[in-house]
């Protein structure tokens, strides 16, 4: 990988990479088959992603003709990576197992390790022989929907494809490596005013936010929609913000500080509402809803845009469900694409139904909607969430990081880029775009 790295790193012809070998292993962090157990007994937020993520050299797996080697140079940290090294709700390698069954080239994924990541920045270096779009040397960017066109489920819309996976958390081979195997119909063009780990934070959290706020198979935003967006500053929360302001929305956004009120604030988003300063207790115990704190909430979104949003974007799960079903405009929507607070929801049915009220769930992104997502981030409509680097060395330290909800935005992870701020092709478009927005959320690392 290091002759591969110095060929990027001095601009090497895509015919040039194409003439280097591919090592025979690589580097790459992933969890072992045989620690599933590691955790028994322990609570969830006692487990620690530094002593189950491992970083070592792997084999290099044969490629299939329909995909490319990617070498890695950025990656970032999502939940998929944190519930993978915590084995939560279930160990990812019944995943693995079940993708090994379906053909010769399935049955690679099925090992006793799991190379995990679901974001990746990098260099096409080879291509399979049916792959006509993308050739050695380009620069890319990677999504993380893995499906195959063979089936007729995934024509109308891939999200519903029978086999489709989410590529580093249902697929091996993920994105936080030196290398990584991806179908062709993943990659995307990098945008060239950005960092290599710019570049790399966006793809799942950016096309999961465009899929649920702007997308007709989830919230259909129109101009003038006011929408109630939990975790603003979060991963997903900072990408859905800009999409409403995009599309002409009235953003409410729901953060835990004053720091990251502010950092609202600067994004363009006037209407905030901190909830720890508010001090809100949806669940009374364990078992039990409050609902007068539903109306609270209700009574305080009012107060800064005197209606009920249209749409709630809903990713928490258990501990605030209750309250977006409650909140949501008569006849609005809550979309869902999560459960980062746990999955068992409960809600006053009366709330929907008797208000005409939907909920509507929402899984990443189909290509073309990833596609429109990442085309925004290139003409600079979109910025990057990047709010700190760790290398791929500390990719435990990255995943408690994220697990503990101690960062803002996305944490990116250095691959094989020995710095940050390389690989920024057109730096007269990042000053036109301007640096204060592209790093605004480094401020809060």
């Amino acid at each position: 990988m290091q002759q591969i790295l110095e060929a990027i790193q001095s601009g090497a012809s895509g015919d040039d990479l194409a003439h280097l070998p591919i090592p025979e292993s690589y580097r790459a962090a992933f969890v072992k088959k045989d620690e599933t157990d590691m955790w028994e007994g322990v609570p969830s937020a006692d487990k620690d992603p530094r002593k189950s993520l491992h970083v070592a050299e792997v084999a290099t797996p044969e490629l299939a003709p329909d995909e490319a080697y990617v070498a890695v140079m950025a990656s970032a940290i999502n939940f998929n990576t944190v519930w993978t090294s915590i084995f939560e709700p279930l160990p990812t390698f019944g995943f693995l197992s079940r993708l090994g069954k379906e053909s010769r080239w399935g049955a690679r994924h099925d090992l006793p390790y799991h190379v995990v990541g679901s974001d990746a920045a990098g260099v096409v270096v080879k291509v399979g022989s049916a792959v006509r779009n993308w050739k050695p040397g380009d620069r890319v960017t990677v999504h993380c929907n893995s499906v195959d066109d063979q089936d007729p489920s995934a024509h109308d819309d891939s999200m519903l494809g029978a086999n489709q996976r989410i590529w580093g958390f249902e697929t091996n081979f993920g994105g936080l490596a030196d290398l990584t195997v991806v179908k062709a119909n993943q990659l995307m063009p990098k945008p060239a005013h950005l960092s290599w780990e710019e570049a790399a934070c966006n793809a799942l959290c950016n096309s999961t936010s465009y899929r649920m706020i702007v997308s007709k198979h989830a919230g259909a935003m129109k101009q003038g929609d006011a929408v109630l967006i939990w975790g603003a500053t979060g991963g997903i929360g900072g990408y859905a913000v800009q999409y409403v302001l995009n599309g002409g929305g009235t953003p409410v956004g729901v953060v835990s500080s004053p720091e990251r009120a502010e950092l609202l604030r600067e994004m363009g988003c006037e209407h905030v509402i901190d909830r720890k300063a508010n001090g809100y207790k949806f669940w009374s115990d364990e078992h039990t809803q409050d609902e007068s704190e539903w109306r609270r909430l209700g009574k305080d979104v009012r107060s800064l845009i005197g209606r009920d949003p249209d749409i709630v974007f809903e990713h928490p799960g258990r501990s605030t469900f209750g309250a977006s079903v409650f909140v949501a405009a008569r006849g609005g929507k809550i979309v869902t694409c999560a459960a980062t607070s746990g999955y068992m929801i409960e809600y006053d049915n009366r709330h929907l139904w008797m208000k005409l009220k939907s909920i509507v769930s929402s899984h990443f992104a189909n290509y073309q909607e990833a596609w429109n997502a990442n085309r925004l981030v290139a003409e600079g409509k979109i910025q990057p969430l990047l709010s700190r680097v760790h290398p791929l060395t500390e990719v435990g330290e990255a995943a408690l990081a994220v697990h503990h909800n101690e960062t803002e935005g996305k944490v990116g992870v250095l691959c094989l880029a020995p710095s940050e701020g390389l690989g920024i092709d057109d730096p007269a478009f990042r000053e036109q775009v301007g640096e204060d927005k592209i790093t605004r959320f480094r401020r809060l690392g």
